[in-house]
């Protein structure tokens, strides 16, 4: 099979096509951070980086199989100011859009987060396929709901049963800090966070500051960091994956990701697929 990944990210699609069996004969990928290409070389080292998407011509390459991307979600997400087509990065959808009609693959997907009808209708108009929405949480501890827009005929799935304390590390908690007794909106912030009781993680972020990756312990008490091994076990990326980065671009990158199981759920229907993405 020959894929070409736009905003590839980590290789999370590679991670993925690794994990349901389905041999990848060439592997083309479009990124331009220079940390996330640094960890898919390293894992991948016969991926071939055509940089940015802008520049990528479909026609100078071969026949692809296998066309996947995530567009940049910031414009679209409901965490952020919705600026929707407006928001340059959320204009690199179109550039999608170009090279799927440039390549004329036999299979697409394209992921992108929950978002207002008005947009998501006009990625549907392009892509001529409705989306299908997601939870990570049925494939993992992390609540994560994204929309799948594919042609690839997508299986039933069942919920995996994962909460938070099957991915947690046994780590030691400190004494709260300051922020946990501010406001978060109309809410204290303490009351927020979570603790190690809870079913679910927040959906993961590019950001380690980011609330929801602090955690409390059962008494609500104490506090701690969310750990580099714990989010890569949330994404189900391997463990030490992301590992030969700095620790902040390595929660970036885990962050932006996808998660595997999901993903690699999907791609089981591929021709070839059906490998062991339905195991813990």
């Amino acid at each position: 099979m020959i894929v070409l990944s736009l905003f590839d990210g980590i290789s999370c699609g590679q991670i993925a096509l690794k994990k349901v069996g389905i041999k990848v004969d060439k592997y083309y990928a479009s990124e331009i951070d220079k940390d996330a290409i640094k960890i898919t070389q390293k894992n991948f080292p016969n991926t071939l980086q055509l940089g940015d998407i802008k520049d990528v011509n479909g026609k100078d390459l071969p026949n692809i199989d296998l066309l996947i991307g995530g567009s940049p979600c910031q414009g679209f997400s409901f965490a952020g100011k919705q600026l929707n087509f407006n928001d340059e990065r959320s204009k690199l959808f179109f550039e999608f859009v170009r090279i799927l009609k440039e390549v004329k693959p036999k299979y697409f997907l394209l992921e992108n987060v929950k978002m207002k009808k008005e947009f998501k209708d006009i990625i549907t108009k392009y892509l001529k396929v409705k989306p299908i929405e997601i939870n990570s949480a049925d494939f993992s501890a992390q609540d994560r709901k994204r929309l799948y827009w594919t042609n690839i005929p997508i299986k039933k799935w069942k919920d995996k049963g994962i909460i938070l304390k099957d991915i947690l590390e046994d780590l030691p908690f400190r004494e709260l800090k300051p922020f946990c007794f501010g406001s978060w909106g109309k809410k204290k912030r303490i009351d927020v966070l979570k603790d190690i009781n809870a079913k679910k993680s927040y959906t993961l972020t590019t950001s380690r500051s980011h609330t929801n990756q602090y955690y409390l312990n059962k008494n609500r008490t104490k506090m701690r960091f969310l750990s580099l091994t714990e989010a890569e076990r949330l994404q189900t990326i391997p463990e030490g994956y992301t590992k030969g980065i700095p620790s902040g671009k390595r929660f970036f990158v885990i962050g932006n990701g996808w998660t595997i199981d999901v993903i690699a759920h999907i791609f089981e229907s591929l021709e070839g697929g059906g490998g062991n993405s339905s195991q813990p």
